[in-house]
């Protein structure tokens, strides 16, 4: 079995410049804002999200949620030593009320145990599961829901040159 994740601030650097490296994402302003090893935080400003009824357009609400499953799930495979491109599978997203004031959004695994999905990328060199993410408002009820599905699979290690594949 794989040992509990502990948040590592260097993993949560890495992270931020990943984000900043893509060009849609720093345009979107997106901070990494805590990692406690199952619980991913992220932020971003409404000023650059607002929509024309001045609240958070839809889409930046349901980018960040996508953002932050995608980061946990990246932050898990890298705590876990492996080397894996994590791909989104399925979206399912609700939007319940407006959102008239910065972002910030939350991801954890939906059910079961990271230990489990990356024993399974270990030995099968593929695993998927299911995340949910959600945006609050400041009074603590709920802007949007998504329940995302991630799958990550191990990259191909590369040979070096003059040796076999």
């Amino acid at each position: 079995m794989t040992a509990p994740i502990t948040a590592d601030p260097a993993a949560l650097e890495r992270l931020q410049a990943h984000f900043d490296g893509m060009p849609p994402v720093a345009a979107m302003q997106v901070g990494v804002t805590g990692w406690d090893g199952d619980c991913l935080r992220l932020s971003a400003p409404l000023a650059t999200h607002v929509n024309d009824k001045g609240c958070a357009f839809g889409g930046s609400l349901v980018s960040l949620a996508t953002l932050a499953a995608w980061g946990l799930v990246t932050l898990q495979v890298e705590a876990a030593g492996l080397d894996a491109d994590v791909f989104v599978a399925a979206t399912e997203v609700r939007y319940r009320a407006p959102l008239f004031a910065d972002l910030h959004a939350q991801a954890r695994l939906e059910e079961g145990a990271w230990p489990d999905f990356i024993d399974t990328l270990r030995t099968r060199g593929r695993a998927s599961t299911w995340l949910v993410a959600s945006v609050p408002l400041p009074d603590g009820g709920i802007a949007t829901e998504a329940r995302l599905r991630y799958a990550a699979i191990l990259r191909a290690p590369v040979s070096a040159p003059g040796q076999a594949d």
